[in-house]
Formats: structure tokens, C-alpha cells, sequence
């Protein structure tokens, strides 16, 4: 099995691995260099400045987000069908650039496996639905599947647990860590510090421009209510491990959620709304509490303490490592090995 050959798609509008935000790319890294580690024979096509252990091809110089003067459509049509073009190297094309790259699946004989990483929006439904009898799809949880869909598995998202320090002692502060747009629940995470009395770091990317203006930047006065904007690995790991828990109020289904991952395995227990996987990562009242409004998060922060630290590192250990999502992916190349060759024959 070892010898099979991976083209490993990645997303391009940031490096891979990402310099600090960039929860697709990191995945793709961390699969990436994980497969590399169990000796297998992959080529990432990725931009160029990314870094790996795997065979590196490359068109697009930097990530469109990085770089506005590149034309993202431009890059991502030159991007994909340099993969395409030379599907004939490969026995897997492992798709993580969403729905595009599929309009190609049809030109090639290559076997491809796309990993959905969310749907944006129902718009993009009909062209899953199109390919749905020609490629293979891997959710990264059971609640973010759409029901016109055949998957071939879910194999959760992995980090790396080098990069994230266990932190027995807890901290005083709450964090919230991630895009800030409506959908994170940035206001509601700023609603929970309030009412609780506690003071509330923010950290991340302004996605939505109008809602920070509107719904959060009045609120920031620098003491109980802090922005600190984005934070890279090193940073990401002691704001995690300092903090008492992390705040994860999300306002639309959660696609998976690294940053709980991420939170737990530094040992820091997560208070996340009951809405799409949050449920799956979050083992409730043992690595923190799935809840349903502000009120109900107020409430368990007054028992935050029960939550055992060890309990929140040992959920990431054995559900969402690196290793555990590349012999999740493995089974799924092997699984799509033998059903190829059943076609053949």
C-alpha cells in the first residue's frame, strides 16, 4: 500500500502550513506530513512558498489572502490543473480545495478523493451533486454531511500535539479564538464574559469587517474585554493553555472546529453551542460542556472546575491526533484502491 502515489491538493490562499490562520491548509499539512512520516510517496501541490517534507510542485507564488494583487480565480484555475494535467503520475488525487477542482474529476482516469471541509453555501450543493457517482467524499464529522451525498467515510480533523503544550493549571481567562464573523459568535462570547463577570480574550482574523465595526469593536475597552488580533503557533499555544476555558458559542452548524481541539489538548476545557459537530469534539461534562444559549454557558462556568484538565488532553489523544487522521485516510486510499480495481475487473 505504501507505494501507492498521493497528489495532495491543497488550498492556496494561504502557505501551507498556514504562517498563522488557515484551517485548511494546516490539515492538509498536518495529512501531509503524517503520511510522509509512515513512508509514503506523496507530492503536495501547494503555493510556493509553502513548506514540506513531501515532493513539492508549485505555480502560484504566495497565498491569494497574502498577496491581494494575485488574482484569486486566475490562480486557483492554474492551480488545480497543474494537479490535473498530471493525474497520469498519480494513483490518488486527495482533493482538499473544495468543489472546483471536482469539474476536472471527469478529464482523468486517477481515482479522487475530496475531503469536504464545509459547505460555504447551498449554492455549491449541485456540483457535489454532479460528481457525486464519479469521486469519493470524507466529511470531517457526521453532522457536517448533506444528505444527496455518498461518503466513503468521516475521518476527523487531526493536529499535532507537539504543538500544544498540557497545561495542568488553569488560568482566569476566557478566550475566544477565530474568525470574527457572526457565524464564531463573537458577540455571544463577549455576552458570556460579560454576564459572568469574567474577563474575555479575543484572538483571530476580522473576517466580517461590518460586524466588528458594529457588534464588537464598541464593546473592546482593553480590560475585561480584550482584542489582540491574530496569533500565530507559538502565541496560539500559551493563550490556549492560560486560559480558564475557551468560549466557543457558534451561531450556524460547526463544520468541526479546530480550535476545540487545539484548546483541549493544551488541557483547557471548551463551552461550545450545540449546533453540528460540536457535540462529536466536545465530550460533554468531561472535556466541557455543550450548551444551548449565554445563560446556560454562564451556568456552567460556575462548574468549569469539575472539568478535569487531563480529561480534555486524553479526548484529543484519542480522537484527534495526526496519526489518528492519517490511518483514518489510509483505510479510506485502501478502501478506494479495491474498489477500483473491482471496476477493472
Amino acid at each position: 500500500m505504501k507505494n501507492i502515489r498521493i497528489a495532495m491538493l491543497a488550498p492556496i490562499a494561504w502557505r501551507t502550513p498556514p504562517r498563522d490562520y488557515g484551517p485548511w491548509e494546516l490539515v492538509t499539512s498536518n495529512l501531509t506530513e503524517g503520511l510522509v512520516k509512515r513512508g509514503y510517496d506523496v507530492t503536495l501541490f501547494a503555493t510556493k512558498e509553502s513548506i514540506t517534507r513531501a515532493k513539492h510542485h508549485a505555480i502560484c507564488p504566495r497565498g491569494y489572502e497574502e498577496d491581494k494583487a494575485l488574482n484569486p480565480e486566475v490562480w486557483k484555475l492554474l492551480h488545480i490543473s497543474e494537479v490535473f494535467e498530471r493525474a497520469g503520475e498519480f494513483d490518488i488525487i486527495h482533493n482538499q480545495f473544495d468543489y472546483p477542482a471536482l469539474t476536472y474529476s471527469r478529464l482523468v482516469k486517477t481515482p479522487i478523493v475530496t475531503t469536504i471541509h464545509g459547505f460555504s453555501s447551498s449554492d455549491i450543493y449541485p456540483v457535489y451533486e454532479r460528481y457525486n457517482n464519479h469521486t469519493y467524499y470524507v466529511s470531517i464529522s457526521d453532522a457536517d454531511r448533506y444528505e444527496k451525498l455518498d461518503y466513503i467515510a468521516t475521518v476527523y480533523n487531526g493536529i499535532n500535539l507537539d504543538e500544544f503544550t498540557f497545561n495542568p493549571n488553569a488560568g482566569k481567562d476566557l478566550v475566544w479564538l477565530g474568525r470574527i464573523c457572526y457565524e464564531k459568535g463573537t458577540y455571544e462570547a463577549i455576552q458570556i464574559a460579560k454576564a459572568s463577570g469574567k474577563n474575555l480574550i479575543i484572538a483571530g482574523i476580522i473576517q466580517e469587517k461590518d460586524y466588528y465595526k458594529e457588534k464588537i469593536k464598541p464593546l473592546i475597552d482593553g480590560d475585561q474585554i480584550r482584542f489582540i488580533g491574530s496569533v500565530g503557533p507559538k502565541e496560539r499555544d500559551k493563550l490556549l493553555g492560560n486560559a480558564l476555558t475557551l468560549l466557543h458559542p457558534v451561531m450556524r452548524p460547526e463544520r468541526f472546529g479546530l480550535v476545540m481541539t487545539e484548546a483541549m489538548a493544551c488541557g483547557t476545557p471548551v463551552i461550545g453551542f450545540d449546533r453540528g459537530s460540536v457535540r462529536e469534539v466536545i465530550a460533554h461534562n468531561k472535556s466541557g460542556f455543550v450548551v444551548n444559549s449565554v445563560e446556560e454557558a454562564v451556568e456552567c462556568l460556575r462548574k468549569i472546575n469539575m472539568i478535569k484538565r487531563s480529561d480534555c488532553r486524553k479526548r484529543v489523544e484519542g480522537m484527534f491526533t495526526v496519526d489518528c487522521m492519517v490511518g483514518g485516510y489510509i483505510k479510506v486510499y485502501k478502501e478506494i484502491m479495491e474498489l477500483e480495481r473491482g471496476k477493472r475487473h
